[in-house]
């Protein structure tokens, strides 16, 4: 590996933590693009992207664990059914073709332009309902936590993404959780589905372990930086350019996913 090549994760490390730390959404997203720029096949980079969540996600964990803020029982029933389905999620991107697992990438990038915006007007709805009355569940609280959970470690598994995009609002959506207490769950489900998401890689040997822990080791910087320095930026300017890095991605992504369909199957 050369210089360049760490110079280069060690950045895109970063960057993604201190998105992960601003807007609460997992690296994945900006990960997985550089790893495939970077000659890595599809099914490598959500591999490896894997781990360099984990790494950020423990880390973020057990701040909030010193800190007090334990949430063991949601994060266990949480964490049961993203297990099952993060595992299912990997082991099932070995076997699908690289130019399809790029489309699907593709697709989840371009639904992230969405799920931010859902994510920010359930926010301000749950903060409106919280100035008014608790509120609880809006479904039944088990069936809501095995959607949430499978849904969010299906996509860790496949697509190599955290799931706290998917995990917060649907905590706050479908359990009536606050949002503080539904980022710092979501955050300890995904150390969760890391680890289901990166031991069914591993069987498959799809992980670059140097390129994981470089990207990892930046993220711990980067959302170090966000959580101290970013709140004090413009909140609308920081998602708008977030969109506009997702919309980028999605189509090279797409344009990608099509150069591998041209010149034939995986």
């Amino acid at each position: 590996m050369t210089l360049s090549v760490v110079i280069l994760l060690s950045v895109t490390g970063l960057i993604s933590g201190i998105l992960a730390g601003f807007l609460g959404i997992g690296g994945g997203t900006l990960l997985v693009p550089v790893l495939v720029q970077l000659g890595f096949l599809p099914v490598q980079a959500t591999a490896t992207s894997s781990l360099a969540i984990l790494v950020t996600s423990s880390a973020g964990s057990l701040q909030n664990w010193r800190m007090g803020y334990r949430h063991t029982k949601q994060i266990v029933m949480l964490g049961v059914p993203a297990l099952v389905t993060a595992f299912l999620g990997a082991m099932l991107g070995d076997h699908i073709p690289d130019y399809w697992l790029l489309f699907g990438f593709g697709l989840l990038l371009l639904s992230n332009l969405y799920l931010v915006s859902l994510k920010k007007q359930v926010i301000r709805t749950a903060q409106f309902r919280e100035s008014r009355t608790a509120s609880g569940p809006a479904i039944n609280p088990v069936l809501a936590r095995l959607i949430t959970g499978s849904i969010a470690g299906f996509m860790a598994g496949l697509f190599g993404v955290g799931g706290g995009v998917i995990l917060v609002p649907l905590q706050i959506l479908l359990l009536g959780e606050s949002i503080k207490s539904a980022v710092r769950t979501s955050l300890g489900v995904i150390v969760i589905t890391s680890i289901a998401a990166c031991l069914g890689h591993a069987i498959n040997q799809n992980i670059n372990l140097t390129a994981g822990l470089i990207l990892g080791l930046g993220g711990l910087i980067g959302v170090q930086f966000s959580t101290r320095f970013l709140p004090k930026l413009s909140d609308r300017n920081v998602t708008q350019l977030f969109k506009a890095m997702l919309l980028v991605l999605s189509v090279y992504i797409f344009w990608q996913a099509w150069n591998l369909y041209s010149n034939g199957p995986a």
